[in-house]
């Protein structure tokens, strides 16, 4: 309607995990899931047998969710239909990670990743319970002697801190296990063996020990030669890294909680195994502006942290101690006399000068990797990976954990030179909210190697890596570049095994001699170029629409690869970022059946009713809550507008002042909803199409019983805006018109400023005021008004309005207007009054309406009152209205009621 060609594609995306796990459990007979399909999803129960084949369950929704798409009018050009299995789209596919490993993006190589322990494949978010991408975290190990040939290993985020551990903390109903790997023994927790099988090559395990037989025992710690105790704290997850924390209590609030609890209420425990409890004060190791010696101390206690088990307040504490720390804080210089008084003199020399040179006033982003590379190089330190957002599942069922993969196949997202190119993409395209462009910024800082590939699922083979499946978020990142020229490869039958390596490039980039490509694939010149063309007309993508939840992976995988593959003029020009639906206020979810399938609500609800509530519900990136209410809200309002349009026929041919403003209101209209679509504030165009459009129209057809000519020319326009937000409704209003076309190919309404007409708003606005004021006389004062006296300002005394409206959206003061009122002839004492109650009766209003009243400089509101005396008097339902001026008052009149009419706000009386 703006006068574009647009195109609207739509595929299906067949390759993920979900599928597989649906149809495994719907074949072996998994009744809540069956009963899920019959029930919520409408599947008939002689279509389940249907549903237990992978393949079939696929087509099965695919077709459903099309048919959907149908009824709900999307203008989609089902011409370019595909799935990712399609033997093309595999093609096409294989031809992008060729060019990602030609320019050496596609590595073989050894990386953590998500792994599913039942499936032994690798996992992304796709492939999870709740669509939740691992996150994977590098815990550094810091190896505490236990005895002579073993190490209690703590998993720690912040080695730096291990110059002020007082102690190692255990769970002491927890199993630990003594484990050997790489010529080493370790003790840790039972499910952390069972971890480190998935990232080292081989673990020998030995006598399995309760924690409780840990406490008490003294380990080494390895970067300063002290002997450290191990007591026991019920806040150690044996189900994260390796079950064994350092303590650091000056810095870690989870430590001074625990070791707090323990000097309070366990004493007993340390006399009984002989430790100092003086050896266990917390060491101050970093200074952070804000805090105290002890920042732990201050957070836990300005928190309210009572308990080692108060998880979500410490929690809370120690996200904000240490990204503080570790973005403001500087490590100690006296760290060297404080953490090592203890230690012998052959260790102490070589301690201190490493920690002079390397940690010592450093920031604690240096000293991290510094004492890392330290530990490491003593033979003191070691690594494992874990899940940070644990747990996370399987659809399966399974929990994820982190498997090291050795010489496969990963997309190296990592890639210095390739980050920069994507954020030159980023920084020349449109990121709709703006406040999204941050998050990808950050999601691509983080991002790292990804497997590319994985066991197990439809799509397409590595070619060079037989048995391995391109997995499902790497080959779904450029395909919308197939949406251009899938139709006419069908169209003209195309071979699949025509569509080479050479063909993609020269259709795709242009490159290659196409007479060439011609000959060696046997596809005619002539629909090579016809092909390219196609790409060239339509690339690059103008808008990318997806949810939030795949910016961290999806969106972000999609420019990095157009970066990758495609010309700086072909890249991607704007991503629109959208909430979810949700259900009465809800996430829907399957297993609390809070769901209602799309074809069911286009049933219940009808189609236009669905689209336009969905469109009222939220604006972009918010969550659209669909209602029940907003539906039957959004339904009357349809009928409204249907009833409306009915009225047009009854027009006749005078125009009056209310068809000026109807029209005037029109303007407005178009600009603010041209200008919501462009900026893609979608509820805002919504609510003003449906609800303030409509208003107005009622407000003229109150106003005027016999609609004029204005009513027509508002009604086409307002169509033709509702066409995008309830098409079947606005194509049928359209031909009740009498129109012959489709107003969903008519042109988009544009805005005639030259028909604002701000005195004929001014006027309507003036007496709803009036009206409004009247009703609210009526509710305090309770019963049955006979009369009503309405005494206006002299038409001369407008101008004193005007004058003040102007210098309120001037931000003037009021004894600016007093000075200006003095200035145009009003006495002293007169104009301080009537300045302040101009001052105060305007300054409540909106910057529109202030405007109007300062371009209308005459204003004879007792004649406009005349003219609008029987909808006045139908609208209040008072009969008999009386309006005079100031001057003509009648001397019955209240005194104070007289005085009290200023301009633009008139006295009332009545009786």
């Amino acid at each position: 309607m703006k006068g574009y060609n647009v195109l609207f594609p739509m595929g299906f995306h067949y390759t993920g995990t979900p599928i597989l796990t649906m149809a495994e459990q719907i074949a072996a007979g998994d009744q809540e899931l069956i009963d899920l399909m019959i029930n919520v999803y409408d599947v008939p129960p002689e279509d389940i047998g249907k549903l237990k084949d992978p393949l079939s369950l696929a087509r099965y929704f695919h077709n459903d969710a099309k048919t959907a798409m149908t009824e709900m009018g999307y203008s989609i050009d089902w011409r370019r239909e595909f799935t990712t299995i399609d033997p093309e789209f595999k093609r096409f596919i294989i031809w992008q990670f060729t060019k990602l490993r030609e320019k050496g993006l596609l590595t073989k190589g050894t990386h953590p990743v998500g792994w599913c322990p039942r499936h032994n494949m690798p996992v992304g978010m796709h492939d999870t319970k709740g669509d939740v991408e691992p996150e994977i975290g590098e815990f550094t190990l810091i190896l505490f002697q236990l005895d002579d040939s073993s190490y209690l290993p703590a998993a720690t985020l912040r080695p730096e801190t291990v110059f002020g551990v007082t102690n190692i903390w255990v769970n002491p109903e927890a199993e630990y296990i003594f484990v050997e790997i790489d010529d080493k023994k370790y003790v840790v927790s039972k499910r952390a063996a069972f971890k480190l099988r998935f990232q080292r090559d081989s673990i020998k395990e030995g006598k399995t020990i309760k924690g409780s037989e840990l406490v008490g025992k003294q380990v080494v710690n390895p970067a300063t030669g002290e002997k450290v105790p191990v007591l026991p704290a019920e806040f150690v997850d044996p189900d994260t890294a390796t079950g064994v924390v350092m303590s650091v209590p000056a810095h870690a609030p989870y430590d001074y909680v625990a070791l707090k609890e323990l000097l309070e209420k366990n004493k007993e425990l340390l006399e009984k195994l002989g430790i100092d409890a003086t050896r266990l004060s917390p060491i101050p190791l970093i200074r952070v502006p804000g805090y105290s010696e002890i920042p732990a101390k201050d957070i836990v206690e300005k928190m309210g942290v009572k308990s080692q088990l108060d998880r979500r307040l410490l929690d809370e504490a120690t996200k904000k101690l240490y990204s503080d720390e570790f973005n403001k804080g500087v490590m100690r210089e006296d760290i060297v006399t404080r953490v090592y008084r203890n230690v012998p003199g052959q260790y102490r020399r070589f301690i201190v000068a490493a920690i002079k040179s390397w940690i010592a006033g450093r920031s604690v982003r240096e000293a991290r990797d510094a004492t890392t590379s330290w530990l490491n190089a003593l033979g003191y330190a070691d690594k494992m990976y874990e899940i940070l957002n644990k747990p996370v599942y399987c659809r399966c069922g399974t929990e994820i954990v982190v498997k090291v993969l050795r010489d496969q196949w990963f997309i190296n997202y990592g890639d210095k030179e390739w980050k920069a190119r994507v954020l030159e993409l980023l920084g020349g395209m449109r990121i709709v909210p703006e406040i999204m462009r941050e998050e990808f910024i950050k999601v691509i800082d983080w991002l790292h190697e990804r497997a590319a590939a994985r066991t197990r699922g439809l799509g397409t083979e590595l070619p060079w890596a037989k048995g391995w499946i391109i997995e499902s978020l790497s080959d779904s990142t450029i395909y919308m570049a197939f949406y251009t020229v899938i139709h006419k490869i069908r169209a003209y039958g195309l071979k699949p095994e025509q569509l080479t390596i050479e063909f993609w490039d020269y259709v795709l980039l242009g490159r290659g001699d196409p007479r060439k490509v011609s000959k060696e694939t046997g596809i005619p010149l002539g629909i090579l170029e016809e092909l390219r063309r196609e790409f060239d007309y339509w690339y690059p993508l103008d808008s990318r629409h997806s949810g939030r939840d795949l910016v961290p992976n999806h969106l972000t995988f999609f420019l990095f690869n157009h970066a990758a593959v495609f010309p700086k003029e072909k890249w991607p020009r704007q991503i629109v970022v959208n909430g979810f639906v949700l259900l009465e206020g809800k996430k829907m979810s399957k297993s609390l059946r809070n769901i209602v399938p799309l074809r069911r609500a286009l049933r219940v609800y009808g189609v236009d009713t669905v689209r336009a509530t969905l469109l009222a519900a939220a604006e972009i990136l918010q969550d659209a809550n669909f209602t029940e209410d907003l539906a039957k809200s959004v339904m009357s309002q349809l009928r409204k507008i249907e009833d409306i349009v009915a009225k047009t026929q009854e027009a006749d041919t005078e125009t009056k002042l209310i068809d000026r403003w109807l029209l005037s209101r029109l303007q407005h209209h178009i600009v603010h909803v041209s200008d919501s679509f462009n900026e893609l504030r979608i509820r805002a165009a919504t609510i003003r199409v449906l609800y303030e459009m409509e208003n107005d129209a009622e407000k003229y057809l109150e106003v005027r019983k016999h609609p004029g000519p204005a009513l027509r020319e508002y009604v086409s326009a307002w169509i033709k805006m509702l066409a995008p937000i309830a098409p079947h409704l606005a194509e049928e209003l359209w031909h009740k018109l009498g129109n012959k076309t489709f107003v969903s190919t008519e042109h988009w309404p544009v805005a005639d400023k030259s028909r604002i007409d701000d005195t004929a708003e001014l006027i309507v606005t003036y007496i709803d005021k009036v009206i409004d004021d009247i009703k609210s006389i009526l509710r305090i004062y309770k019963g049955i008004a006979s009369r009503a006296l309405i005494i206006t300002a002299r038409p001369s005394d407008w101008v004193y309005a005007s004058i003040t409206a102007s210098m309120i959206l001037e931000r003037r003061q009021l004894r600016d207007i007093i000075r200006e009122l003095i200035a145009k002839g009003v006495p002293g004492a007169t104009a301080a009054k009537l300045a302040k109650k101009l001052y105060e009766h305007l300054r409540g209003l909106d910057e529109e309406a202030l405007r109007r009243i300062a371009s209308v400089k005459e204003f004879d509101e007792k004649k406009i009152l005349e003219e609008f005396k029987e909808y006045v008097a139908r609208k209040t339902g008072i009969n008999k209205i009386e309006i005079v001026t100031v001057d003509e008052a009648p001397l019955s009149a209240p005194r104070q009621k007289v005085e009290a009419a200023i301009p633009s706000r008139p006295a009332i009386v009545i009786e």
